[in-house]
């Protein structure tokens, strides 16, 4: 944990002094047990974002090549990830996925924070996707609060196909928490798919995004 919170102190000491983000909503995060933390992704940096700007630490699916990447900045993200304790998860690899949402699982179940994004990857168009359902899964399960999540601007840090990072503002809006009955492992497609619903109708009120009713084209997880 000494390490957690030194690492996140230090990526929000950066950020906050070269971005000088609006964050708001910040309250909103329960102050104890368990919590969903459910973003729209904009950026390769919208996880690192979350968990250096959130109260309370966050866990994140992230995909295995950030953990393998050549040279310094391979060095510095497997170190940031592993010290957020970021969870790998291989390109495409769907036994992998399934795998990786029952890690979630089981730190939710230890009273600890979770993100994912519904989307599923990020937007290289900054429109809203349709949300996958890995998310009502694990609202269902475990009955913890969904916290909507709407970035704003993110996409500017870091442009998809460029390395460089630009500070720039960006907004951080954090919703009121979304509470869902818990009914277990034993629910069904479309209960997953009306929560799965609900949580994207709350980022697209707080990001303010155009919305498709298509899934991202990509399938991975990022």
């Amino acid at each position: 944990m000494e390490l957690f919170d030194g690492v996140r102190w230090t990526t929000r000491t950066l950020i906050s002094g070269s971005c000088r983000p609006t964050v708001i909503g910040l309250e909103n995060v329960p102050k104890s047990g368990p919590f969903i933390v459910a973003p729209n992704h904009l950026s390769f940096l919208d996880s690192v974002i979350v968990q250096a700007l959130m109260p309370r630490p966050v866990a994140f699916f992230a995909k295995a090549e950030y953990f393998t990447t050549k040279g310094i900045k391979g060095r510095v993200m497997k170190s940031f990830f592993e010290a957020v304790g970021s969870i790998p998860v291989e390109r495409g690899e769907q036994a992998a996925s399934v795998q990786a949402l029952r890690t979630l699982l089981d730190i939710l179940e230890d009273g600890r924070g979770v993100g994912i994004y519904p989307e599923g990857t990020r937007s290289r168009d900054g429109i809203l996707y349709r949300g996958r359902t890995g998310v009502g899964w694990l609202a269902l399960t475990t009955g913890a609060p969904v916290i909507p999540v709407g970035l704003i601007g993110t996409e500017k840090l870091q442009p998809a196909g460029r390395n460089a990072v630009k500070p720039q503002h960006f907004i951080m809006k954090v919703g009121e928490p979304i509470y869902f009955d818990k009914t277990g492992p034993d629910h069904s497609l479309p209960a997953r798919r009306q929560v799965t619903d609900r949580i994207m109708d709350a980022i697209a009120e707080l990001s303010g995004q155009e919305r498709s009713t298509s899934y991202n084209q990509s399938k991975v997880i990022e």
